[in-house]
Formats: structure tokens, sequence, C-alpha cells
């Protein structure tokens, strides 16, 4: 076994989110942490910040052309809490070209084909020739997220996933995050549990789980970035 395996195999047994940062910024140089700014990403930020090297990870926001405002403005907010510039990945073409090559509201009829244009693809070119990204994903989030591991394989992107948040609960994120004075998108106090594309999101009922607003009526919770 090669020293970087060593290191994934040490890797994968920490559940400390801070632990698996620290670590895997010694393996990985210059990870991407993709984020859509949801409460995830931001704990995992101020993390980095307080470790003392949020700088050493490309922060990218895949900005769909389809973001409610309020996640507009978390950007701005965000970028002078950690003094960071947070790049804006953006799809091959705007939401008005693609009405024009598609047909309109696309993700009303078919959002896998929407969420493959103005996701999955755009994320693609952020991933390519990189060896390791961060992501927010936690096990508690949905069925499909049950088994995430804190290192995987990303088989699609051909790449290491990490995922330091994937044994903190939803209520130890929010601890850290309300400790912490972090910014946070406005419409979590308004329902919704997950933010994405403001067509596609909606807010959840009690019982449900975090994903559940998330293309309402539809048998998926998932827009294709994670498998």
């Amino acid at each position: 076994m090669n020293s970087q395996s060593n290191q994934l195999a040490i890797l994968s047994r920490m559940h400390d989110p801070r632990d698996v940062l620290d670590a895997a910024l010694d393996v990985f140089d210059r990870p991407v942490l993709a984020t859509s700014l949801g409460p995830q990403s931001i704990v995992i930020l101020d993390l980095l910040h307080a470790l003392g090297r949020v700088d050493a990870v490309d922060v990218v926001w895949l900005d769909t052309g389809l973001m409610p405002p309020e996640t507009e403005a978390l950007h701005d907010a965000l970028q002078q809490r950690f003094g960071i510039v947070i790049a804006r990945q953006r799809p091959a073409h705007t939401v008005l070209e693609q009405e024009a090559r598609e047909g309109p509201a696309l993700w009303t009829r078919d959002p896998d084909r929407c969420c493959a244009l103005r996701k999955v693809a755009p994320m693609q070119g952020v991933l390519r020739d990189r060896a390791a990204w961060i992501t927010g994903l936690r096990r508690d989030q949905s069925p499909a997220r049950a088994h995430t591991e804190t290192v995987g394989w990303d088989r699609r992107n051909g790449l290491v996933r990490i995922a330091p948040l994937a044994w903190w609960t939803r209520d130890r994120m929010w601890q850290h995050l309300l400790s912490r004075a972090l910014p946070y998108n406005p419409l979590l106090d308004q329902g919704y549990a997950s933010v994405g594309c403001a067509p596609c999101t909606s807010p959840v009922g009690a019982g449900e789980d975090e994903r559940a607003g998330r293309w309402r009526g539809r048998a998926r919770t998932e827009c294709g970035l994670h498998g």
C-alpha cells in the first residue's frame, strides 16, 4: 500500500470534521470545496477558517442562474465573512439560451435534463483534472445519503470525494452554525430545509427529511452531482 493509500485509509476512519479537513489538506493539494451555499458548506468554511487553512481550497459555487435572490445575497455575505473569493461556475448557456434550445421551463418537463445541463456538466468542468473534492453530504440528510462515508470514490468524475460532516447530525450542524453566528440562507427560517434552484425548491413538512422539498412531487431528491 503506497503512502497516499495509507493516508486515505486513516482518513476514512476519522469522524471529527476538523481532523478530516486537516488530514485531507495534508494529502491533497488544493481540493475543491463545491458548494450550493447550504449550511453544511458554511460550517466547513468556518472550520477551515479556524484551522487557518481556508486559503488551501478552491471554493466554487455552482450558480445555475435559477437561484433565489436570498442565495445571491448569501454569496456576498460569505465572501465578506471569510475574506475569500467564492468562484462562480455557471452553465454553458443562460436560462434564456437554454429556453431557446430546449423549450420553456425545462425543469418542469424534464428535470433530469435540466440538472444535467445546469448542474452536472458545469461541475464536471470544475472537477476535471482534480484529485479530490470536498462536499457537505451528511448521512442523516436522506435515505439516499445514509451510507455516505468520510472518504469515497466518485466514479462519475474519477476523483476522491471527502465528506467531513458525514457523521454529524442536522442538530449538531445547526448548533455550530448558530453558536458561531454564521450567515445562512434566510429561507431556512421559512420552512425550507434545503435550498436549490428556486423553481424546484419548496418548504418541507413535519417529519419529512431534508431533501423532501427538492423536486416536490417527483421520485427524486438528488440532482445527479453525487451519483
